[in-house]
């Protein structure tokens, strides 16, 4: 274990800008029928090595299970280490969504810094420690960490890309299919941040919040940040809210945020992928930005044999036709719609045999 730190002192801006009983730290949890995985949750809370002030604002999102109890039973040992705990919920008939539950959860906490934690997953102890001295550097970026995936082995490739994001593509992988490159079970930031960002959509049910406020962040020239260390357990189970969103939903918000930030400032440019998410991503493109597609290009010497690619969808007249070409015939900048990690390497050693640089030549959409 590394040894604790002495307790920092406040800088006077912190000092004047201090709210009444404002403390460090809020560790800001919605509760949704997690009755089942608190006890650890909040094990590790109280297991934190952090020697500024903390406390826990939990949100109870109209629960049917005994969540609040359990919650309630774990206030004495947290408040005996000095964690306040704030609880409140409701109880209609419907939850009212993750965004709704994080904003309340936020609204009645007084941290300077939030640490976003959910009540299925389980901190490691350095957590608050590690990621607040991070913050505290960088008040105007978003604060991830390394996570270890329970059970072992579910969501490989996913946990794998989680982990091994480098500083540069924690912004130009913005646009895959993986969603943000800072997870959100991962996130810690000033409260200046938040407030500058936020709130979180509260569409409910089917709106990846995470995702909006992600997009968000990166438009206001927030920045991105990970602890290269695995401080959370994240636990993967079919009732996680992750599942209830559709994948149309998070592609549209994907080509709109590509086309708002990259394809607006490219004049022309190549999709690499000449097969059904090469098409899909063309007609899910602007009309201008359709125009701007000079070729597909493609390994697959079948999909090059054919020549063109004819969208028979436009109501243009003639209807468009772009080239199909091999990649190495092609140039860029290019839109990879090729799966990441799927191609044993493969796609990786024919972008280096080009030469070409991430978020410069080519950005991964898939």
């Amino acid at each position: 274990m590394e040894p604790n730190p002495p307790k920092r002192l406040r800088t006077a801006e912190e000092e004047t800008t201090q709210t009444g009983d404002a403390v460090d730290v809020s560790i800001i949890m919605p509760v949704y029928n997690a009755s089942c995985w608190l006890d650890e949750c909040l094990q590790a809370i109280l297991d934190q090595d952090f020697t500024g002030s903390m406390e826990l604002s939990v949100f109870n999102d109209a629960s049917t299970d005994d969540s609040v109890k359990v919650v309630e039973s774990w206030r004495k040992r947290l408040e005996a280490k000095d964690i306040a705990v704030v609880i409140s919920g409701h109880s209609s008939a419907q939850p009212k969504g993750v965004g709704y539950a994080k904003n309340r959860a936020i609204s009645q906490s007084c941290g300077r810094y939030l640490c976003f934690q959910d009540a299925d997953d389980i901190m490691f102890p350095q957590r608050v420690r590690l990621q607040y001295d991070a913050s505290v550097l960088h008040q105007n970026s978003l604060i991830g960490c390394k996570v270890q995936r329970l059970p072992e082995g579910s969501t490989e490739r996913y946990t794998r890309w989680i982990n091994s994001l480098t500083p540069d593509q924690l912004l130009t992988q913005v646009y895959t299919s993986h969603g943000p490159t800072v997870v959100m079970p991962t996130w810690f930031c000033s409260r200046k941040l938040f407030l500058k960002v936020g709130p979180f959509d509260e569409g409910g049910k089917g709106v990846p919040e995470d995702l909006v406020f992600f997009y968000q962040i990166l438009r206001q020239g927030g920045g991105l940040l990970r602890v290269d260390k695995s401080l959370l357990v994240y636990r993967y189970h079919e009732k996680a809210a992750t599942h209830s969103v559709t994948e149309e939903t998070i592609w549209k918000l994907r080509v709109d945020f590509l086309q708002e930030r990259v394809l607006c400032q490219w004049e022309n440019f190549t999709i690499w992928n000449a097969g059904k998410q090469g098409r899909k991503l063309y007609r899910s493109l602007s009309q201008t930005n359709q125009m701007k597609v000079k070729a597909f290009c493609d390994v697959d010497e079948n999909k090059i044999q054919k020549g063109f690619y004819t969208y028979e969808e436009s109501k243009e007249r003639p209807k468009p036709k772009v080239p199909i070409l091999h990649y190495r015939d092609a140039s860029g900048p290019f839109i990879i719609c090729v799966k990441l990690d799927m191609t044993g390497g493969v796609l990786e050693e024919n972008l280096n045999s080009l030469q070409l640089k991430e978020g410069k030549d080519y950005y991964h959409f898939n």
